[in-house]
């Protein structure tokens, strides 16, 4: 037996009754609709509510905000960094390491501990991240933001700028 040799059984299915055919039979004249009316006559658009204001525009719609200047950076710990062999540390070995992923933009942050001096490269560093790796004996970088991520400067508003 096939999929297409499956059928229901005898008499199971029965064809649906074709109303409004002449006035003799059951679904004939008003064809189950009643007498006269909006639901006796043409369609009625689905949502509607008699007049009401519908669900779907009293429900609230695009919900927040979207800060399009946001910048958003992958974070590093400090004790990531110690496990990584070599005395500097750059934005390709922590790809390489798969600690952030390519493209990425990096914050290093102070989390964990640093035991030996070791030159780090990222985009940002936290305040306890910086003073980690200075106390250690190391050193910090910053990296510029690539083109396009960096915020563009402030433009003050529409009553000021006239």
């Amino acid at each position: 037996m096939k999929v297409h040799d499956l059928r229901p059984p005898a008499g199971s299915t029965r064809p649906r009754r074709r109303v409004g055919r002449g006035i003799a039979g059951k679904g004939g004249k008003t064809a189950g609709r009643g007498t006269k009316g909006q639901g006796a006559r043409d369609t009625i658009p689905m949502g509607f509510e008699g007049g009401q204001l519908p669900l779907m525009q009293r429900i609230p719609k695009l919900r927040g905000f979207k800060n399009p200047f946001r910048i958003a950076y992958s974070p590093v710990n400090v004790s990531a960094l110690q496990d990584i062999e070599g005395d500097s540390v750059d934005i390709a070995g922590l790809v390489d390491r798969g600690l952030v992923h390519k493209g990425d933009l990096v914050k290093i942050l102070g989390g964990g501990e640093l035991s030996r001096a070791i030159r780090v490269e990222a985009h940002a560093f936290s305040a306890s991240a910086e003073t980690a790796i200075t106390a250690s004996g190391g050193s910090i970088t910053v990296v510029p933001l690539p083109f396009g991520h960096d915020r563009p400067p402030a433009q003050g508003n529409a009553l000021t700028n006239r």
